[in-house]
């Protein structure tokens, strides 16, 4: 079984983003799964402490309708 290689750096801290807004759907929509789950950081390569912001504006994007609680 081969796993899946993964970003060795986090795409916030790189790209020098600070601020994940829940407005910016699509920027999230990268971060969850084909369900519409959360991903976790150990998959798509993102630190702790922009997973906890990103996990965060998801489920503001959710409440707000912005992204879907479960994709079909």
């Amino acid at each position: 079984m081969h796993k899946k290689q993964t970003s060795k750096y986090c795409h916030f801290c790189v790209n020098n983003i600070s601020d994940i807004d829940y407005k910016n759907w699509q920027q999230l929509k990268r971060f969850t799964s084909s369900y519409g789950k959360i991903v976790p950081k150990r998959r798509n390569g993102v630190c702790s402490k922009h997973q906890r912001k990103m996990a965060q504006a998801i489920k503001r994007a959710r409440f707000m309708a912005l992204l879907p609680y479960v994709a079909k």
